[in-house]
């Protein structure tokens, strides 16, 4: 069978075939090898008729290239975008947006999803994901019954238990599709401070050499000072040959100093090509954006042909990034793990600089999921014979057992991360009879994976548990009475991050004395989320912060709100912001990277949004509207909103 020019793998024809019947299909096959074309079929089918497309991604970047794709496949006039901060053409045939997106408009019953034919979802794994996998979950629970999916995986071991998951609860015909064959075979090597680069039974052996000290009998409690890997090294051996190399680490701190590291040695010959498009590319920018920090590593780096990328940088600096390495003209880019997800970028080898990551709350492992999902970037369809996947080993601390757990296949399944919030509770309470409510809780992939096709007879106490929790919580707070929703309860409907907080602010009176600054004030409180090295510029106390302050405390709920501590720190940014100061200006009051500090504006930016949506008070409305005002002026010229 051929589509677009191309010869059908088996697995794209049987999955065309499902599609061409209706179903609902699951599909599990490795990075670069054409999911995409499947949903292409899909669009294309349906190009004609009245019906609508929904496809989602997991992280905003993924939603920005994919529009950019399809505007350019489709016409620009029949693809919109919905991320938190950004609605591109919302009445569009094709609407992609990230998940969370579509979760929330299909728990609130959106009138925008009616006559929806199909919702893809790249990336399906991440319901796997601890924090934000109940998203994708959710998303499957509360789709319209008429709704078809795709969902897309690289690497699903469980991926029949998930269809027939879809197939229990939805009601309609679910095929799985699996494929495990990769258009480029990967080879997997790791590399040691004394063998290079070598196989893991090799290192297995060198590690449980006696070293000279235990065999003359040194003391015990001098330890063996073993050197740390150099990424340097493992370059130089690999060779030309063996370039282009994408470099992940899990820093984007570390990613720039690697990079200025490797250029610092002279590897490379400089490219004028390079710095002509650098040059061309960076023109339009604002010229505060040539003294950033990251800009001026950049500067050095990139005439070699090395380079760095990860979300701390400006939307126009990745841009430059991406465009270089998809030109052929990057040799080595270091990478955090976002780069590994849907960003079409294949690369030849794959370096690993640890296997282990910090997680948000502690440093363990990647799971074969992850380090499956990176490799599969090596290895150019069409261009290369073999991918090559190199991961750096520490000898002290290399378990020979837990590497090859991770590297050898990805062996660990799917599962359910169902967790309910009290948006879900808000929105199953407005719209649904305690019998209706008590039916979709059995609903999740987590019912069906502890209790089968009996998923219908999960214990009522174990299944009420923590909706019965929350609805306590709300009816505390006034949210809920007599079992209905009240107008707070309807407002924070609408509210999906800090339900109760947002709600207690603003569909209350404790607004209404506030003005632009002490809102924005609060929002970023509450988006803000702390790192440990973080540092803020201190900014001088004043009379609205003080006030401010002295509300939240006299606010049952409020009072209790860790995030509002963060208050002082966090004026260090609005104040500048409220008093019309640059980007770049905020940029100097505190630790942040350029980018970390959009995604805080733009995190604000999308409770502005969820506010005006859920509020009747036009008086609210306006302010939020001013709000909105001040955040767009700060980012005029570094970010599309």
């Amino acid at each position: 069978m051929h589509y677009k020019n191309f010869t059908l793998d088996p697995f794209q024809e049987e999955a065309i075939n499902a599609i061409d019947k209706n179903y609902s299909v699951v599909v599990s096959a490795p990075t670069g090898s054409g999911k995409t074309l499947i949903a292409d079929f899909i669009i294309e089918k349906h190009k004609d008729d009245p019906v609508r497309i929904i496809y989602t991604a997991p992280i905003k970047a993924l939603s920005n290239q994919k529009y950019k794709d399809f505007s350019k496949e489709y016409g620009a006039d029949k693809i919109g975008l919905m991320t938190g901060d950004m609605v591109i053409n919302p009445n569009a045939k094709i609407l992609i947006m990230t998940t969370e997106i579509y979760r929330n408009m299909a728990i609130s019953k959106d009138d925008d999803l009616k006559d929806i034919a199909y919702v893809i979802f790249d990336e399906i794994h991440y319901i796997n994901d601890v924090e934000r996998g109940y998203v994708w979950e959710e998303s499957v629970i509360y789709s319209n019954e008429k709704v078809r999916f795709l969902c897309l995986s690289a690497t699903i071991p469980n991926a029949q238990e998930f269809s027939n998951w879809i197939q229990a609860i939805k009601k309609h015909p679910v095929k799985t599709i699996t494929s495990t064959k990769r258009s480029v075979p990967l080879e997997h090597w790791f590399y040691d401070y004394e063998l290079g680069i070598a196989t893991l039974e090799k290192i297995k052996e060198a590690k449980e050499v006696p070293s000279y000290r235990k065999v003359m009998g040194g003391r015990k409690k001098e330890r063996e000072r073993v050197p740390l890997p150099n990424h340097i090294e493992l370059i130089k051996e690999l060779g030309k040959d063996k370039l282009p190399c994408l470099f992940f680490h899990f820093s984007q701190h570390a990613c720039q100093q690697k990079a200025q590291e490797l250029a610092r040695r002279n590897f490379f010959p400089r490219n004028s090509k390079i710095v002509e498009i650098m040059a061309r590319k960076l023109s339009e920018a604002p010229s505060e954006v040539h003294k950033l920090a990251s800009l001026r590593i950049l500067k050095e780096t990139l005439p070699q042909g090395i380079g760095f990328h990860h979300a701390g940088l400006l939307p126009v600096v990745k841009e430059l990034v991406e465009d270089l390495f998809t030109q052929g003209l990057i040799n080595v880019l270091y990478v955090t793990e976002t780069f590994a997800v849907g960003i079409n970028m294949p690369t030849k080898t794959v370096c690993f600089d640890s296997l282990r990551k910090f997680d948000g709350f502690n440093f363990r492992n990647l799971n074969s999921k992850e380090y499956f999902q990176i490799a599969g970037r090596a290895g150019r369809r069409g261009i290369d014979k073999i991918g090559y996947v190199v991961s750096m080993i520490y000898r002290p601390s290399f378990n020979y057992h837990e590497v090859k757990h991770i590297t050898s296949k990805d062996v660990d399944p799917i599962k359910s991360q169902f967790k309910l919030s009290v948006n879900t509770v808000l929105n199953l309470i407005e719209q649904n009879t305690p019998e209706e409510i008590e039916y979709i809780l059995r609903l999740s992939f987590f019912s069906y994976q502890k209790f089968g096709t009996k998923y219908d007879q999960v214990p009522t106490g174990v299944l009420l548990s923590r909706y019965t929790s929350i609805v306590r919580k709300l009816e505390k707070y006034q949210y809920v009475a007599e079992g209905k929703l009240t107008s707070k309860g309807h407002f924070a409907a609408k509210i999906f991050a800090d339900e109760i907080a947002i709600g207690e602010i603003f569909a209350t009176d404790f607004v209404e004395n506030l003005d632009e600054y002490q809102i924005l004030l609060l929002i970023g409180s509450l988006v803000y989320e702390g790192r440990e090295n973080d540092q803020f510029k201190k900014v001088p106390a004043n009379e609205q912060l003080s006030m401010v302050k002295k509300k939240i405390s006299k606010n049952d709920y409020l009072g209790m709100e860790k995030k509002f501590l963060m208050i002082p720190q966090i004026n260090s940014l609005i104040l500048p912001l409220y008093e019309g100061k640059s980007f770049f200006d905020l940029l100097e009051m505190s630790t942040w990277l350029e980018g970390d500090l959009i995604r805080f504006l733009a995190q604000i930016l999308d409770r502005i949004g969820q506010i005006k949506k859920a509020s009747n008070d036009y008086r609210l409305v306006q302010k939020m509207n001013n709000c909105k005002g001040y955040v767009e002026k700060t980012l005029e010229g570094i970010y599309v909103v």
